[in-house]
């Protein structure tokens, strides 16, 4: 079950200001605004509405400002859809939100979670992701839209292995 939280943010620059974000799980009317986040980062949206009840996005002042989200495939993840508003980012909303979902895949019980990405590959090693070769992800996971079809085969492939899985 996703939960939801209130994250402190701040950005830098000359003045620093600092900002509340509220990290909570997807509702139904977040759809659109997700959907436009997600196509303003240049990111696929297949997909996203079949498993939009494991996606969470952070909201300020009533505005979906970042979204994160996840696919189940077995005892796998696959984390997909990062994104972050261009006047949002640089205060570690993107970690919050990478760090929210791989808390939920421990509680979960999975077993490793998985990504593509053709320009956060420097982001991710951050939140204990590795760079993999892309045919050593999980047959499950390789099933996955994602992998198959959206993705170039110039994606990097990267992989979160959590303690615990099932």
């Amino acid at each position: 079950m996703l939960r939801a939280g209130v994250l402190r943010v701040s950005s830098t620059g000359n003045a620093m200001r600092e900002a509340n974000a509220n990290l909570r799980p997807t509702r139904p009317e977040d759809l659109p605004p997700v959907l436009k986040l997600l196509e303003d980062a240049g990111l696929p949206v297949a997909g996203v509405e079949e498993w939009f009840d494991r996606f969470i996005v952070a909201e300020h002042d009533g505005r979906v400002v970042g979204v994160a989200g996840l696919e189940v495939h077995g005892t796998d993840g696959l984390l997909r859809s990062v994104a972050v508003a261009d006047d949002w980012r640089g205060r570690g909303l993107g970690g919050a939100l990478t760090d929210r979902v791989l808390e939920h895949c421990t509680h979960d019980g999975l077993s490793a979670v998985y990504l593509l990405t053709q320009t956060a590959e420097t982001f991710f090693p951050r939140h204990g992701f590795v760079r993999i070769e892309r045919d050593a992800a999980s047959d499950a996971v390789k099933q996955s839209v994602e992998f198959r079809e959206l993705c170039p085969s110039s994606s990097v492939a990267m992989v979160h292995q959590l303690s615990g899985g099932k």
